[in-house]
C-alpha cells in the first residue's frame, strides 16, 4: 500500500498543476471499482479534494458513459477514468474538455501498472520524445508501414495535425491517457491502402496468439485473417466501426507489451492502426467504437 501511495503522491506532484483545492472525480465501473476505491483513497490520504463514483461497464472501447456520468463529469477540475474500456474518444470527454476539465483516461489500468512499465517512466523524457514524434506526423504527407512478409501499408496524412499524449497534464482542460507516451493523428479517411500483420495485441482481445493480417482498401478493414482477426471484425461492427480512423507510434522507454493496449501501445519499437471514431482528434468519423492494434519492430518509410 505504501509504494502505491507513493506512486499515486509522485505522479500527482510531477504531472499535473493541480492544487488542492481543486475538485477531484474518480471514475471506475464495476470491474475496476476495488482499483478506483483504491486509487481514490490514496488521493484522499494525500489530502486531495476527491469524490468516487461508479457506473456500468460499457461493453467496447469509445462508448459513451451513462447520461448521469456524463453530466456529473461536467461539474469537477479533473476526471481520473479507470474503467475497463477506453472513454478516450468519446463526446463526454471532448465535453468535459470544452469545459476546461481535465479528462484522464485509464482504461484497464492494473495495480501492476502503477508499480511498473510505463507508469514508472521518466516523464520529462516521454513528453520530449512524444512532441517530437508528433510534429514528424505532423509534417509529414504519408507513411509506409512495412511488417512481416513485407507487408505494407499506406497512410495518408497529409493536412492532419499530430496529436500528443505526454502523460503530462499541466494545462486546464487537458486530456489524455495514463500511463502515456505516443505520438498519434487521424489518417484522412477513404485514403489508405493494404496489408498490416497485428502481431502485439488489440484492445478488448489482449495479445494475439499468431500475427493477424489485416487489409485496408480505401481506408477500410475489409479482411482480418484468424480467430482473434473474427473477433475484431465483430467488435467493430459491419458500419463505420471499420474505418482507419489513427496511426500511433509508442514514445514510452519503460512500456511493455503485455496483452493491456493501454500500456501496450505506449512501448518503444511499436505502432498502432486503429478503426472507429476520429471526430476527437481532428478526424471525421464519429461512430459508438475505436479499437487499437499494435504491432511490433515494424519498418517505417516516411515520405
Amino acid at each position: 500500500m505504501t509504494d502505491f501511495n507513493t506512486t499515486v503522491k509522485k505522479l500527482m506532484n510531477g504531472n499535473f498543476s493541480l492544487n488542492k483545492k481543486s475538485s477531484i472525480l474518480v471514475l471506475a465501473d464495476q470491474s475496476t471499482m476495488s482499483l478506483g476505491i483504491k486509487f481514490a483513497e490514496a488521493l484522499k490520504k494525500d489530502e486531495w479534494n476527491i469524490e468516487i463514483h461508479i457506473m456500468e461497464d460499457r461493453t467496447k472501447s469509445g462508448e459513451e458513459p451513462p447520461e448521469e456520468t456524463a453530466n456529473l463529469m461536467l461539474n469537477f477540475d479533473a476526471v481520473f477514468c479507470l474503467t475497463k474500456h477506453s472513454l478516450t474518444h468519446t463526446v463526454a470527454r471532448k465535453t468535459a474538455n470544452a469545459k476546461g476539465i481535465s479528462v484522464i483516461t485509464m482504461p484497464g489500468i492494473t495495480e501492476d501498472m502503477f508499480l511498473n512499465g510505463a507508469m514508472s517512466a521518466d516523464y520529462s523524457k516521454v513528453e520530449k520524445e512524444t512532441i517530437d514524434m508528433t510534429e514528424k506526423l505532423t509534417k509529414a504527407g504519408s507513411l509506409s508501414i512495412q511488417t512481416g512478409n513485407g507487408l505494407r501499408l499506406k497512410i495518408e496524412m497529409d493536412g492532419r495535425d499530430g496529436v500528443p499524449s505526454t502523460g503530462v497534464f499541466k494545462e486546464k482542460g487537458a486530456s489524455g491517457n495514463l500511463p502515456s507516451g505516443e505520438a498519434y493523428i487521424a489518417p484522412v479517411e477513404g485514403k489508405s491502402e493494404g496489408e498490416i500483420e497485428i502481431n502485439g495485441s488489440i484492445a478488448g482481445i489482449g495479445l494475439v496468439q499468431e500475427p493477424i493480417i489485416l487489409t485496408i482498401d480505401k481506408g477500410r478493414l475489409i479482411k482480418a485473417t484468424g480467430e482473434q482477426g473474427g473477433k475484431l471484425l465483430e467488435l467493430l461492427g459491419d458500419g463505420d466501426g471499420r474505418l482507419l480512423c489513427e496511426l500511433g507510434i509508442g514514445t514510452n522507454h519503460a512500456a511493455r507489451v503485455i496483452g493491456n493496449i493501454l500500456e501496450d501501445e505506449k512501448a518503444y519499437n511499436t505502432i498502432h492502426v486503429a478503426f472507429g471514431s476520429n471526430h476527437t482528434f481532428g478526424g471525421v468519423i464519429k461512430t459508438n467504437v475505436h479499437i487499437d492494434c499494435v504491432t511490433r519492430n515494424p519498418k517505417l518509410d516516411w515520405v
